[in-house]
């Protein structure tokens, strides 16, 4: 978590600190392979250098940034999850659980399909 440290003393409200702590932390448990890593100023997960996935602290949410390609492949999920989405991001409200069974659907399907990408981003 030394990487994040500096990010998560920026977020103001404990709460959303604690969740983003939280969430942090099981993707690193989760997944002892992907790099963290603070890029564009946010959190952040690698593997073989290519974007897996992303994390960042809005008033009203957290936003779990997969490339639209996780967005496309599990549209229906995040809906029924309860969560909001665009084509890049899922919004996950400050008063709502993190589906932690989604957001391992979400990275499994992240790290096998890039597994052959050797660009950071999706082309």
């Amino acid at each position: 978590m030394e990487v994040f440290t500096d990010y998560l003393s920026t977020i103001e409200n404990p709460q959303h600190r604690s969740r983003m702590e939280e969430v942090l932390t099981w993707v690193m448990n989760t997944y002892p392979n992907l790099t963290p890593k603070i890029a564009w100023n946010q959190p952040m997960f690698t593997d073989h250098g290519t974007f897996i996935i992303g994390f960042s602290v809005a008033k009203r949410h957290m936003a779990v940034a997969p490339e639209k390609a996780g967005i496309n492949h599990f549209a229906d999920d995040i809906v029924q999850a309860g969560y909001d989405h665009t084509k890049e991001l899922v919004r996950i409200t400050w008063d709502r659980p993190v589906d932690f069974s989604l957001l391992k659907k979400i990275i499994a399907f992240n790290i096998i399909d890039k597994a052959e990408c050797s660009t950071f981003w999706r082309k």
